[in-house]
């Protein structure tokens, strides 16, 4: 609601609503660009190291690229290069009918692949054979600080993968991911096409609707998919894996496609391979539009070539996308498993994005170069961390790289914090602050709550009203997380066979859901119309 109060069309002119279009609001504007072109760039290199995996076990030929004995390419790097390849070509050409076609008929295959997957779980494998594969604390909605009682026995090996990736301290992990993900969820989106979706909604109103009820629509499909796929490799490939010792994360990596490719039956199989295959190229696409998009609009055009045709603009974006997905693809290369690629993208990436993009909200004095100064400041610590981890294998050990080098990426996630923060403290503090006029119109549009009374106290004769609704907001969240965990617990639970668990959620869910119909939805429905229409 927030985001979409500013209306604005495109994340680059959102963020010179909240500092103006000097140079400090410039500055921010040219990070949140970068930004956005960094994140591109990161998860086209996850998807580059997913896509190879995932098509060396489904395919059985092996395209290796060797000249002389020298093997210039392996099977999954070739892989990996004609599907982004073909991808690229089909998001440049393509264009915004297909793209949306797509993701339509990727939700609709989706859904049916995960009823069918999850339906065939309950033919292949009775109510005793599932409480057989499920230990009971994987029941259990609670937990304890360590990941112990399972994997034990012919299981040894996931117990020390486990230890190795930095799990086994389960209850600090979990401690780590709730204040990330507070601070990450009052941060906002990220500026790519989650930011963009928000804003091309009709009004205010519409984005409240389409935040909530995509929640609503995906996760019960999603996770009956992942707790039927779960369900089968437990059953068939993780007895194998631990037969055949030293499991490595990139084992973890291939389950997926070995469930789909020996133990999903064959019409399953072709609908579910559609599906995916959908799936990755529509979320493929989006960010290969979004990365080259703040390249042409928000750096090229607004810095360099200010005037020239829309053909000459529609090349320049062809070019960026090219661009972008080659970094993507280089970055991929260097890559070692795709749990590194993603740790990276989401706790030290997001974990310089996070501050700024906070503080941004709730504090009036917080200026552009405050602003620009954080972003950088968790960019540089993000991007260090990432070149520690991929090359820990050549650091001496002992060192204090080599520790560094070695402490899982959501750990990291204060440090960077703190980096950022003190950035967008000295960025602040060291520059004078936003002129009153943007903040006084930013404030009066977007109306969030936190530390303005400075700004209402400035234009008193105006008596521009407070926002008091942390509180509910607050509450709501806390119900919210509720409601979307029952969505996820739900699925679950059912192809686990644990029934009086899927009643005792699905009455969880209910209750939440009958709560933000009166604290949350009644609420969006009085939401004011006259102004918001764009």
């Amino acid at each position: 609601v927030w985001i979409r109060r500013s209306k604005v069309m495109t994340g680059s002119e959102w963020i010179l609503t909240r500092f103006g279009d000097d140079k400090a609001g410039r500055a921010s504007h040219l990070i949140v660009a970068i930004f956005a072109v960094v994140a591109s760039i990161g998860f086209i290199a996850y998807f580059f190291e997913g896509a190879g995996k995932f098509m060396t076990v489904i395919l059985p030929w092996d395209v290796s690229l060797t000249i002389a004995q020298t093997t210039l390419l392996n099977s999954e790097q070739t892989y990996a290069l004609l599907i982004i390849f073909f991808t690229t070509i089909y998001t440049i050409k393509g264009g915004m009918f297909s793209v949306v076609t797509t993701e339509v008929l990727q939700y609709l295959i989706m859904v049916l692949a995960g009823v069918l997957v999850a339906g065939y779980t309950f033919y292949a494998f009775t109510d005793v054979e599932v409480n057989q594969l499920i230990p009971e604390e994987w029941k259990n909605v609670f937990f304890g600080n360590q990941l112990t009682g399972f994997w034990s026995g012919d299981y040894q090996e996931f117990n020390r993968l486990i230890d190795t990736q930095g799990y086994k301290m389960f209850g600090a992990f979990i401690g780590m991911t709730l204040f990330k993900g507070f601070f990450s969820s009052v941060a906002g989106p990220t500026p790519g096409y989650d930011m963009q979706r928000i804003l091309s909604t009709r009004n205010v109103k519409d984005a409240a609707y389409m935040s909530g009820f995509t929640n609503l629509v995906l996760f019960i499909p999603r996770y009956l998919l992942i707790g039927g796929i779960v369900l089968i490799g437990l059953a068939f490939i993780a007895p194998q894996m631990a037969e055949a010792g030293a499991v490595t994360g990139n084992d973890l990596e291939v389950i997926l496609p070995k469930v789909i490719n020996n133990r999903v039956p064959v019409g399953i199989k072709g609908l579910l391979l559609a599906g995916l295959l959908a799936a990755f190229m529509s979320t493929f696409s989006a960010f290969v539009n979004a990365g080259p998009a703040y390249i042409v609009n928000d750096i090229y055009k607004k810095y360099f070539k200010p005037v020239a045709s829309d053909r000459h603009y529609v090349k320049a974006s062809h070019i960026a996308s090219f661009g972008v997905v080659t970094l993507g693809v280089i970055m991929g290369f260097f890559a070692d498993s795709i749990n590194s690629i993603t740790l990276w993208i989401t706790s030290a990436l997001y974990g310089g994005y996070v501050a700024a993009n906070f503080l941004k909200w709730v504090w009036w004095r917080f200026n552009g170069w405050g602003y620009f100064w954080g972003m950088l400041a968790g960019l540089i610590i993000a991007t260090l961390q990432f070149f520690l981890d991929q090359n820990k294998a050549n650091l001496e050990a002992g060192t204090l790289m080599h520790e560094l080098s070695e402490i899982p990426a959501i750990y990291l996630f204060p440090i960077i914090l703190v980096f950022s923060v003190l950035g967008s403290l000295l960025g602040t503090f060291l520059t004078k602050p936003t002129d009153m006029a943007t903040l006084k119109s930013f404030y009066t549009n977007v109306h969030p709550w936190g530390w303005w009374k400075p700004v209402r106290d400035y234009y008193s004769e105006e008596q521009i009203e407070k926002n008091n609704d942390f509180w509910l907001d607050m509450f709501n969240c806390i119900i919210g997380i509720i409601w979307q965990s029952s969505m996820i617990l739900l699925p679950i639970f059912l192809v686990v066979r644990d029934y009086n668990k899927t009643w005792v959620t699905l009455a969880v869910f209910l209750l939440s859901s009958l709560i933000l119909k009166f604290t949350w939805l009644d609420k969006v429905k009085h939401l004011e119309t006259s102004a918001d229409d764009s």
